[in-house]
């Protein structure tokens, strides 16, 4: 087994990155998730649930660490990464409330005039950084501005079972997970517990629960007429009135990942 992609996402719900390598730590892949848009109105998340738009954004790190931001119709933004201390907003994501720095007026007006609503951007620094939902990881894990865990991992047999049932295939994209590890058997990643990439220890905290999200096509922004893959993930991945495709993940300490790299199983 190894691990074929690799994925990160500058901002929450924007478009995928493809990388070949990343150093990862305490909130996953370096970059990952550390954005976010939010109402500027109670500082609520948005997402592509509601705001497929978000999908267009197109997000990634500049030579000089400031946030290039740019999509179809729009000049090319550039963000500087806010002082962790500065301009504090308060946030909501799910249940979780935090205090975050607002990114400033010039990423308000872009994204606002993206969406046709009133939006700020925030960044997290990694001493803002939430805790795992409760009874999931270790005290010291902690995660940016993702649903709820660092790192999600799917299994490249997990997918091509998936799209032999639905009859047509479906980009990984669609899931947004940040490791890919080809080799291993369909949904074989549900009994996993621990596992090595490279020097990296893992641990496997739970499955992700997938939603509507899963129905946009991350190239056009349209939603599946017929509600795939849902329609047939919930087939034989729904448990408990939650559909399970992937596994969220923590990392003990930090190093760096390549694609390529051999994944063994510890337990």
């Amino acid at each position: 087994m190894f691990l074929s992609e690799l994925y990160r996402y500058p901002v929450k719900s924007g478009q995928a990155q493809s990388l070949k390598a990343s150093p990862v730590g305490l909130l996953g892949l370096q970059g990952d998730r550390r954005w976010m848009v939010v109402e500027e109105e109670n500082g609520r998340f948005l997402t592509q649930r509601a705001w497929p738009q978000l999908g267009q954004i197109d997000a990634s790190d500049d030579d000089s660490g400031q946030l290039l931001l740019q999509a179809p119709g729009q000049a090319p933004l550039r963000v500087p990464v806010p002082p962790a201390d500065d301009a504090l907003r308060g946030v909501t994501i799910w249940r979780d409330t935090l205090r975050v720095p607002d990114a400033g007026d010039a990423a308000a007006a872009w994204l606002s005039e993206l969406l046709g609503k009133a939006v700020r951007l925030v960044h997290c620094p990694e001493q803002r950084a939430r805790y795992l939902p409760n009874g999931y990881g270790l005290n010291s894990d902690r995660a940016a501005f993702p649903d709820g865990f660092p790192l999600l991992l799917i299994g490249q047999g997990s997918l091509d079972e998936l799209n032999r049932r639905i009859g047509r295939p479906m980009s990984m994209r669609r899931f947004r997970p940040n490791l890919v590890v080809q080799g291993a058997e369909p949904f074989a990643e549900d009994g996993w517990k621990r596992i090595r990439i490279g020097s990296l220890v893992f641990r496997v905290l739970k499955p992700s629960v997938r939603c509507i999200f899963t129905t946009i096509d991350p190239v056009t922004g349209e939603r599946s007429a017929d509600r795939e893959p849902m329609a047939t993930l919930k087939t034989f991945r729904e448990k408990e009135g939650d559909v399970l495709f992937g596994q969220n993940l923590a990392v003990d300490g930090s190093g760096w990942l390549e694609v390529g790299m051999e994944v063994e199983i510890l337990e």
